[in-house]
């Protein structure tokens, strides 16, 4: 199963959307991220898809032994969960077994989805620098057109064809830069318009990261956007209260 929301402009919708896909990449009109963010990783399935893929969700180490994700890639039920920080995964790679955490508010239908989540890791991860994460409230002043990075494992092409829309896959960490469109209390959302160069998040790359202007500031986390990841990536922020409350129970702050 592949899980992203799809998000009212009030309210988060009762169900995830779940997708059947054919033939499997990351990041709509993004490109391999290489070695360029080794601390963004993924959760791993316990068994592959249809397609042979195994990656289902993004996130990020924010702290040696906390990995940072969405609420909703929870909702197959298991708190244990794996995570890996492979470029490329392959079943057999390494991967970090941890307990998977929401936020006790998600959901809660009040305006702020709450849509996060945390993996504590069993065993720290050595030789990958966590992100960076924001100081409170510094997102606010942000100005329309900022670069923003997303990086994740989602699909990176969704192709129209005989049978329908696909979402594609290969597991492979990607990146694109889009730019901000607008700024509210919870929300980032960004331009991933590939006719104008743009690219950003699609499913799988839920939880995954948001980086600030070329900085390995996490500024926010992919939680949705439109349907055929065309238009725009719409990222929950990180300097919030509610966020920095989560956040705070795990990790030291900025």
């Amino acid at each position: 199963m592949r899980i992203r929301h799809l998000l009212g402009t009030a309210a988060v919708v009762a169900s995830a959307l779940t997708l059947t896909v054919g033939p499997a990449d990351a990041i709509t009109n993004g490109s391999p991220d290489g070695d360029a963010h080794p601390a963004v990783g993924a959760l791993v399935a316990d068994q592959a898809y249809s397609d042979g893929t195994w990656t289902y969700c993004s996130g990020s180490l924010i702290s040696p032994t906390v990995f940072l994700t969405a609420a909703h890639c929870g909702e197959g039920g298991s708190d244990r969960v794996r995570v890996t920080f492979d470029s490329a995964y392959q079943d057999g790679d390494k991967v970090y077994a941890g307990t998977f955490h929401a936020d006790p508010a998600y959901a809660a239908n009040n305006g702020d989805p709450h849509d996060m989540a945390v993996v504590v890791l069993d065993h720290a991860v050595k030789g990958i620098t966590p992100v960076l994460l924001p100081r409170a409230d510094s997102l606010s002043s942000l100005k329309g057109g900022t670069v923003i990075t997303a990086v994740g494992y989602g699909a990176y092409a969704v192709p129209n064809g005989p049978g329908g829309h696909q979402y594609l896959y290969n597991d492979v960490r990607m990146q694109a830069d889009g730019t901000l469109d607008s700024v509210n209390q919870t929300w980032l959302r960004i331009s991933e318009k590939t006719s104008q160069g743009s690219g950003g998040g699609c499913y799988g790359d839920s939880g995954g990261p948001n980086f600030q202007a070329r900085t390995d500031i996490e500024a926010a986390t992919t939680i949705t956007g439109d349907a055929l990841c065309k238009s725009t990536n719409t990222a929950y922020r990180l300097d919030t209260p509610s966020a920095r409350d989560f956040l705070g129970q795990y990790v030291a702050l900025p």
